[in-house]
């Protein structure tokens, strides 16, 4: 057994203190130098030698964030850790998990390249756009499902009335899990896109009348998706719509489409953190899950437990 020793970068430092704290363990001492023009220089103020190093940074964009984590990893390396695991509660670029028109990079699968390039032995992650992503590493990945902490925070709700929707066909497969869970039908809202963050047309497969409808999706960006959908929805005779989204990305208008939507609430995680404050956005941890999964691998037990 090596020692184990938890480090976080300037983007996560919130949800690290929180996992630290569910861990059992104090965050370890890093240091973030910048130069005058923004380069980073990330610097450990205590010995890594030979222990198993867990770095926790989301890598939602800027880039910087991505490129402080590899940094961070290449820091971990030379200073002969014994392994370093790279804990990503959002993994950015994700949406970019293969050609869907000429001429595009696969983000997704750069991003796998670099963070194993900058040295990382191993990947945890929650809820990736895609699960084949999980594909794109030659490394072990553990891939958490943010349903552990959904579906406790349903049941709470008690409604005897409950139904699930996707807001897109892409989705089709998360809101079935949910819906399967919970022994309840799904509908499918099937839209059109004109460009990225816009949606041209919206219609919902299945009957919605009576219901408490809630959106199952991995990551609310601008939230025009999701907030059209809401509106048609209620439209169709829903009695409510709730939205479950894992990564509150929140751009552009999105606090600003969610105050005006029909929604009754949002439920994000706190895998990025959250810019501003909103009576409809309630913001859930995912810290104690990540604290067991780095239990489960340092003790190496399975991690299955922790799924629904």
């Amino acid at each position: 057994m090596t020692e184990v020793k938890l480090f976080a970068g300037s983007n996560s430092l919130p949800l690290a203190e929180k996992i630290a704290k569910h861990y059992g363990k104090k965050l370890g001492d890093l240091t973030l130098s910048k130069f005058s023009d923004g380069e980073m220089s990330p610097s450990f103020n205590e010995s890594v030698r030979g222990c198993t190093v867990f770095l926790i940074q989301s890598t939602n964009p800027s880039a910087d964030n991505l490129l402080e984590l590899c940094l961070m990893i290449d820091a971990a390396k030379r200073a002969s850790a014994y392994k370093v695991c790279a804990v990503i509660p959002y993994y950015g670029y994700a949406r970019q998990d293969r050609k869907d028109r000429p001429r595009v990079s696969i983000a997704a699968k750069l991003v796998a390249n670099i963070l194993t390039s900058a040295g990382a032995d191993r990947i945890m992650t929650c809820d990736l756009h895609a699960g084949q992503i999980q594909g794109f590493f030659d490394i072990p990945l553990d891939h958490l499902n943010a349903s552990a902490i959904f579906v406790p925070y349903l049941e709470r709700l008690n409604r005897d009335n409950l139904i699930f929707a996707a807001p897109d066909v892409g989705g089709v497969a998360r809101a079935r899990a949910y819906a399967k869970h919970f022994a309840v039908e799904m509908v499918v809202c099937d839209k059109h896109r004109k460009r990225a963050n816009e949606v041209a047309s919206m219609q919902v497969i299945g009957d919605v009348e009576g219901k408490d409808v809630v959106l199952i999706d991995d990551l609310v960006d601008t939230a025009g998706t999701l907030c059209r959908a809401a509106q048609i929805i209620l439209e169709k005779g829903a009695l409510s719509v709730r939205a479950i989204a894992t990564h509150g990305v929140l751009s552009g208008k999105a606090y600003e489409n969610i105050n005006n939507s029909v929604l009754e609430e949002l439920v994000i995680t706190d895998t990025i953190p959250l810019v501003q404050e909103s009576s409809k956005i309630r913001v859930l941890s995912v810290a104690d899950l990540f604290a067991k999964a780095i239990h489960a691998v340092t003790g190496n037990s399975s991690i299955s437990a922790l799924f629904i």
